[in-house]
Formats: structure tokens, sequence, C-alpha cells
């Protein structure tokens, strides 16, 4: 039996880390057992360098070779990662789809729901509840701002905007291809995030079904590479 996985999405600064740590802090006082991990795998060499290149602001050769490094290394993080972790507790995902589609979209000529499609046929990688955090973009950059590291390329203020875009298609298109809710709301003030701790406390207690869609892909063999990627 599997646990939630919960996906909390939006661009750099929206308040995914801030909405993150509260739900650990809530679950562990309640005496919940949940865990969290992060929105790549890592477990493919291949997949890994168009993937570090891709998050530098670098594209793929073409769309189809970013498709098949996401999906590739999206299917050994639900086998190897994501499923081992819901058989334990609940599972929040610090990004995850959405994300992943939107940074295929800014660097890529396909448009955003063509990578959401592409990536959600990884069926065992689904979270019963995705979390798009919509805190506007000059806020997110005020926040960005004021911390020590050097601007990463998602971070700049355009670009931050562009994806703020494509995130919510990126939704829009998530919602329609697998039919699971996705929550829109900021995180800009206190109260935001009480209100959406609150909610997604509420979520990760639900009792596991007797079967879930990812432990029925878990039981299937591993499957095959996407056309050019390997482990």
């Amino acid at each position: 039996m599997n646990a939630v996985l919960l996906a909390l999405e939006g661009i750099a600064g929206a308040g995914k880390s801030t909405l993150r740590d509260r739900l650990l802090d809530d679950t562990r006082s309640q005496g919940i057992v949940a865990s969290h991990t992060g929105q790549f795998s890592w477990l493919s060499p291949t997949a890994t360098r168009t993937l570090t290149r891709m998050r530098a602001g670098q594209p793929a050769a073409s769309p189809d070779e970013a498709s098949e490094a996401a999906c590739w290394d999206l299917a050994l993080h639900a086998r190897f990662i994501l499923t081992p972790a819901t058989t334990a507790g609940p599972v929040i995902a610090d990004r995850l789809t959405l994300s992943t589609a939107a940074l295929l979209a800014l660097l890529h000529p396909w448009p955003v729901h063509a990578f959401v499609e592409r990536l959600a046929e990884q069926t065992a990688a689904w979270p019963r509840l995705t979390v798009l955090l919509t805190t506007p973009p000059t806020t997110c950059n005020t926040r960005i701002a004021t911390r020590a590291t050097a601007r990463r390329f998602a971070e700049d203020p355009d670009t931050a905007h562009r994806l703020a875009d494509l995130y919510e298609q990126a939704a829009d298109a998530w919602a329609a291809t697998t039919g699971l809710p996705v929550l829109r709301h900021p995180c800009t003030t206190t109260a935001d995030l009480d209100h959406l701790a609150a909610f997604c406390l509420d979520e990760l207690r639900v009792a596991p079904a007797s079967q879930s869609r990812s432990q029925e892909f878990a039981d299937e063999p591993e499957p095959p590479p996407p056309r050019s990627m390997g482990p």
C-alpha cells in the first residue's frame, strides 16, 4: 500500500521550500512519517548530462532529445525513489513534472502541453495532488534578491515571468491529460502559508488505497529506456 505523493510546483522564490519545510514540521509534530524528494533522480548519466545543461539554460539538440532525457529520468525516479518512499509514508516532491515541462518548453520549440503529455506517460510518478504556487513573479524576484547566492538561469526576472505563464499552461495540460487536481494558490503572506499547509496536511493524512497506481506499476518489469537514453 502506498501513501500520498504531493508535488509542490512554481517558479523560484514562490515559496515551495517554505511550504515543504512547514509540512515536514507539521507532519512530524503529528506523528506522520513524511519525506521529501527533489525534481530529478540523477540515476542515468546520459540523461543527467542533458538535464544539467538545460538547468543552466542550454537547450538539448532537439525537443525529442530533451523529452527523452526527462522521461527516462522520471521513469527511474518513479521506480527507484518515489515508489519505495511512498511505501514508508507520505512524500512531498519539491518540483516534479510541471517544473520539468515548463523548463523544456522554455528552451525548445514545442508547446508545453506536448512535454506534459510525454511526461504523463510515466504514470507511476503521478502525484495525488499538485500544488502550483502562483506567487507573483515580482514578489519572487524580491525574495531572490535577498539571497547571498548568484542568480541561476531560471531566476532572471524576464525568464521568471515566462516560466510563470508556462506553469499555468502546464497545469491546464496536466489536469486535462491525467484528470488529477491542481491547487493553484499564491504563497505571499503568512495567511497564505497557513491555508496551504492546512490543506496539504489534510491530503497527507489520507490513508493509502488498497493498491495505488504507483504500486501497480512497481510490480511491473523495469521500463525500457526511451530511444536514445540509457542507465
